[in-house]
């Protein structure tokens, strides 16, 4: 699980950095300053939650918590959603595409992460779940 996540959560970070950049440089002259505005707050909270998910893959490695599992798919789920929807939104007249129907899945979106904090702070109550890797090549006693 924490490699599945370290995986997941480094893919995320780099694509949002790479959107991030593109943003910066490519679509700012694109893009007016108010869809400029809001695709950067779609990167912010996409790197926020990213790095959110790399962190939880650490703390899984010490002590599995399903607190803790839940949250990363949260924050996955969130970044899809609101970050995504985000994206699309901004990025509709350039796509020629009318995306509106998208604009009431970036709450959820919101809220997914809401609940991926809200699931950080359950996991401070669970007791972790230790797994015991066996010894290879080794005699037990």
């Amino acid at each position: 699980m924490r490699k599945m996540f370290l995986r997941i959560g480094s893919i995320l970070a780099f694509l949002a950095v790479a959107l991030g950049a593109l943003g910066a440089h490519a679509l700012k002259a694109m893009l007016s300053p108010e869809r400029l505005a809001s695709f950067e707050t779609g990167v912010r909270y996409h790197l926020a939650h990213a790095l959110a998910v790399l962190l939880l893959a650490t703390l899984i490695h010490f002590g599995k918590k399903r607190g803790l599992v839940l949250a990363c798919w949260l924050f996955v789920a969130g970044i899809l959603l609101f970050s995504g929807s985000i994206y699309l939104l901004t990025l509709q007249d350039i796509l020629t595409i009318n995306l509106s129907y998208l604009g009431p899945i970036t709450p959820v979106g919101g809220i997914l992460f809401m609940a991926g904090w809200v699931m950080v702070f359950v996991a401070t109550f669970q007791k972790p779940q230790v797994y015991h890797q066996p010894r290879q090549g080794g005699t037990s006693s």
